[in-house]
């Protein structure tokens, strides 16, 4: 069942690249006592995640850090060096964390996995976005197959 509006973030351990290597990212620990607007998109260098996803957080950044945020995150159903390459590919630098799902525990627990079979890319996540305060989801913007609106950064600013 898909989390709501209200739900806690359910304990899973996600992957973050660090200078010294991939370093696991505890949910309770990273949510706790803070507002982070999380985006999840179906894979990394993938065609709109790379030219508008992402790209989006990066420059909204300081806008929603002005507006609240204390961390922007976003998570796929990949490893950390893909993580890691691609935020770097595309400038995210400090403005947005990126945090590797690559089991898609983290997913599967959300309940927003999606059958990406179709395309060679097994189970991946659903397109999404959140704003998260203290561990709780304040707001959930969940794609419908295909689209890309409601999980932008642009439509979290107008949430805050």
């Amino acid at each position: 069942m898909p989390l709501n509006v209200g739900d806690k973030i359910p304990a899973a351990k996600l992957t973050k690249m660090t200078e010294e290597g991939p370093r696991p990212v505890e949910t309770g620990e990273f949510f706790a006592g803070r507002t982070v607007a999380l985006f999840a998109v179906p894979g990394a260098f993938t065609p709109t995640c790379s030219a508008k996803h992402l790209p989006g957080y990066v420059t909204k950044a300081d806008e929603l850090k002005s507006s609240g945020v204390d961390e922007i995150a976003c998570v796929s159903v990949n490893d950390a060096f893909v993580m890691d390459a691609w935020g770097k590919s595309a400038d995210a630098g400090q403005k947005v964390t990126m945090l590797a799902d690559g089991n898609g525990d983290f997913t599967e627990a959300l309940g927003l996995t999606m059958d990406a079979s179709g395309f060679g890319m097994g189970k991946r996540s659903q397109r999404y976005s959140m704003i998260v305060k203290d561990g709780v989801v304040s707001e959930l913007n969940v794609e419908a197959p295909g689209d890309f609106r409601v999980s932008s950064a642009e439509h979290m600013l107008s949430q805050l």
